[in-house]
């Protein structure tokens, strides 16, 4: 069982940042895959971008991709999303989650997710 908790999430000013923190607790596997999604009122859950507990390898939507950066910290079990340049549709609840799988995208792959954080860009 993992337990997950965002945290960082808040309104800002198109062009600004954000950098949003999961810390994990409880018996992780080296081999999850840490993943990022949001969801805005009115629209589906979306991938936003994932990394491997074990190695670092990386996945972006392509639209997030030169603006945010997914990172992880293995010694304090917490991952990072770096957001830089946001945009108004940027907006959202944003969910960090947990697969067993490697490279998983899609959220029915992942298992354990979080409360959510909010981040609001306004125009």
């Amino acid at each position: 069982q993992v337990q997950l908790v965002e945290s960082g999430g808040g309104l800002v000013q198109a062009g600004g940042s954000l950098r949003l923190a999961c810390a994990a607790s409880g018996r992780t596997v080296s081999t999850y895959t840490m993943g990022w999604f949001r969801q805005a009122p009115g629209k589906e859950r979306e991938f936003v971008a994932h990394i491997r507990w074990s190695g670092g390898s990386t996945n972006y939507a392509e639209s997030v991709k030169g603006r945010f950066t997914i990172s992880r910290d293995n010694a304090k079990n917490t991952v990072y999303l770096q957001m830089n340049s946001l945009k108004p549709e940027d907006t959202a609840l944003y969910y960090c989650s947990a697969s067993p799988f490697s490279m998983a995208v899609t959220a029915t792959r992942y298992i354990y997710w979080g409360q959510g954080t909010q981040v609001t860009v306004s125009s």
